[in-house]
């Protein structure tokens, strides 16, 4: 391989290290033992590896950065995360490389390769595509730490930081039927998206248990944007037998169903948004929430990473954050006040 082409990442992979431990040996960083220093610069001479100075320049003169994959910025979650993530990485001294696939998740494992080729230290990335077994490839050298999704496959890949989307699904359900519902229609995403796929399972779970059972015409899925959102919902509540309670199973889409439920001064029905979005609460009835609380999401993640990169933890683990239900009002209109 010619020497310009030899990359710190190769370096990494062949000395089996990570590439912060490449860069504090190439710099003459402490905190690297003789023994690893020695192979990793046996490996460099073996490579004919020389430091490529442009990519240093573009981690905004520090001397470490980070890779960020998201699915979207035009999303509130998402954007949120990004802004913690930074806030965090930045309290370590640390930079931040973002990168969103939009809606293409075709993109994703470019993008991941260019964020690697300009030598992050690790990665957090939000999987969007199908498959995340390409990162075999650096397990053991760049850290990563999957947030609010689950990789596929689900092991071997890195540390996966998760919300309880099952189980908050479901609580959110029963909620609904609680208050006397029985009609309460499902608004989402994709459903092959880990997160829409776990709460469509709490869904059905809560409706299958209270035997109400699922009506499958009140279920709307697929959605990837407000205005779909919204277009579903008018048509059902154009229908013969209109839901009486709504649950969305993001903020985008709940960007649709509140100016479907608005514009028909249907406020009346009750709803539910898994994630909060901005205005959530000044809204009449304020809308009830699954607080999935993406700085949380958003920290911890950051935290996972910065162990690892310090050495102090493992890859592999899955932590299961809780979700908690923050009534407002429209969660909580019973079934005898609609249609009033």
């Amino acid at each position: 391989m010619p020497a310009g082409d030899v990359t710190l990442y190769d370096v990494a992979t062949a000395a089996g290290v990570s590439p912060k431990t490449v860069s504090r040996v190439i710099n003459g960083a402490a905190g690297v033992s003789a023994s690893t220093r020695d192979q990793v610069q046996a490996v460099i001479e073996e490579l004919n590896y020389r430091p490529n100075f442009h990519a240093r320049s573009l981690r905004v003169g520090r001397d470490e950065a980070i890779g960020v994959v998201l699915e979207s910025l035009s999303d509130p979650f998402f954007a949120e995360m990004a802004s913690v993530i930074e806030r965090c990485a930045l309290e370590r001294g640390h930079a931040v490389l973002v990168s969103s696939v939009g809606g293409d998740p075709d993109r994703e494992h470019a993008l991941v390769e260019s964020l690697l080729q300009r030598q992050v230290s690790g990665l957090i990335m939000v999987p969007v595509s199908r498959d995340q077994s390409y990162l075999r490839a650096v397990a053991g050298t760049t850290p990563v730490v999957f947030a609010a999704r689950a990789p596929r496959p689900a092991a071997g890949l890195g540390t996966t930081v998760l919300g309880d989307d099952f189980g908050a699904a479901e609580a959110a359900t029963r909620h609904l039927l609680h208050s006397g519902h029985t009609r309460i229609a499902l608004i989402g995403d994709r459903p092959d998206v880990y997160t829409t796929g776990e709460r469509i399972r709490g869904y059905r779970s809560a409706m299958e248990s209270s035997r109400v059972g699922v009506d499958e015409t009140l279920v709307k899925t697929g959605l990837s944007s407000a205005a779909e959102a919204r277009s579903a919902l008018d048509e059902l509540l154009r229908s013969a037998a209109p839901p009486t309670a709504v649950l969305s199973s993001n903020a985008r889409c709940s960007l649709g169903v509140v100016p479907a439920l608005h514009a028909r001064g249907r406020t009346d029905i009750a709803f539910i948004s898994f994630g909060d979005f901005p205005m959530a609460d000044s809204l009449y009835p304020a809308v009830s929430v699954v607080d999935q609380s993406p700085e949380v999401v958003a920290r911890t993640a950051t935290e996972e990473l910065f162990k690892q990169l310090d050495g102090t933890a493992g890859t592999g683990a899955t932590l299961t954050l809780p979700l908690r239900l923050t009534a407002r009002g429209s969660g909580e209109i019973p079934l005898s006040a609609v249609g009033r």
